[in-house]
């Protein structure tokens, strides 16, 4: 093998270095995640039960592999896609790698929350379910943290493709416009930038499966796909329109407030200005959007539980 073949072999073997930091981040979520469902075991074992087996019937349903080979092939894909924007596809890259696990997490999440609540009470399947000593409320949160668990995998397994198809990027774009050659030590940097955005993608996941499951405990599967769409869409775009020229009317003012008061600010968990500048996500700032999330849900967990109090299932 000639020196010119060697040189190539380090180029591409590059984006490979790193992997190993995403490698121990992602067997560290799996066992985080393990060891959270043997804490439920002990702690909260009825719901911990229902939690099992809401998501073991999601992740048998063709749906969730569907979903996930869509995930690998778009990920495995975009890092070949020519953007034209001048020197700046790794941003695109990564914009649409976090969006696109967003969504597909987020339809999974809707569609299981739809089939798990919605259909078994039109089914009389949770009535036959709180018969047993099980109360309304551990039927609630043990469907909530159930439809969680395959979210989380997804996340986990596309997460771990999405920050290898960034690491191969870096060396991709180096070697189509001839720069020099991209070190170890680059790609490792790119990864690190981007990975609070899974986590900030995973809170949003996260609160609007709390709405899905209220919205679960009355409607029907259409219903609440369709009003958790235009959440997603208000919500992102609530917090422009407050501050835009428009939002300087009073009415439109007025509207924006209010919808911002009762919707959640999904713009807190996007992180698009800080893939356009290149500025990593501050540790305070995850801290708080966090709190913002776990807030967010306790209040849909409680309305969920309200609204499925007194629905006859009879």
């Amino acid at each position: 093998m000639d020196a010119s073949n060697l040189l190539l072999f380090a180029v591409e073997s590059t984006w490979l270095k790193p992997l190993w930091v995403v490698a121990v981040g992602a067997l560290g979520a799996a066992a985080v995640l393990a060891a959270l469902g043997a804490l439920a075991r002990q702690i909260v074992p009825k719901v911990a039960a229902i939690a099992r087996t809401t998501a073991k019937e999601s992740m048998s349903q063709p749906l969730f592999y569907v979903l996930m080979a869509v995930g690998v092939v778009g990920l495995v894909l975009f890092p070949f896609i020519p953007y034209n924007t001048l020197g700046e596809d790794l941003k695109m890259v990564k914009d649409e790698g976090l969006t696109l696990i967003m969504v597909l997490s987020i339809v999974l999440a809707l569609w299981t929350a739809s089939v798990s609540i919605a259909d078994e009470i039109e089914g009389r399947t949770a009535l036959t379910l709180l018969s047993k000593p099980v109360g309304r409320r551990q039927f609630i949160f043990g469907k909530f943290l159930g439809i969680l668990v395959p979210v989380a995998i997804m996340f986990i397994v596309l997460g771990a493709i999405f920050l290898a198809s960034v690491s191969y990027k870096v060396v991709y774009d180096v070697r189509e416009t001839g720069r020099p050659a991209a070190s170890a030590a680059e790609c490792l940097g790119e990864m690190r930038q981007i990975a609070p955005g899974l986590v900030l993608s995973f809170m949003e996941a996260v609160v609007l499966t709390a709405i899905s499951v209220a919205i679960s405990t009355r409607l029907p599967m259409m219903a609440n796909l369709i009003i958790c769409a235009a959440i997603y869409v208000l919500g992102h775009l609530v917090p422009i329109l407050a501050n835009s020229a428009v939002g300087k009317i009073e009415i439109v003012r007025f509207v924006a407030n209010f919808l911002a008061a009762i919707l959640p600010v999904l713009d807190h968990f996007n992180i698009s200005a800080g893939i356009s500048t290149g500025q990593p996500v501050p540790l305070v700032y995850l801290s708080w959007t966090a709190l913002y999330c776990f807030l967010y849900c306790c209040v849909a967990m409680l309305v969920a539980m309200l609204l499925f109090e007194d629905r006859d299932l009879a």
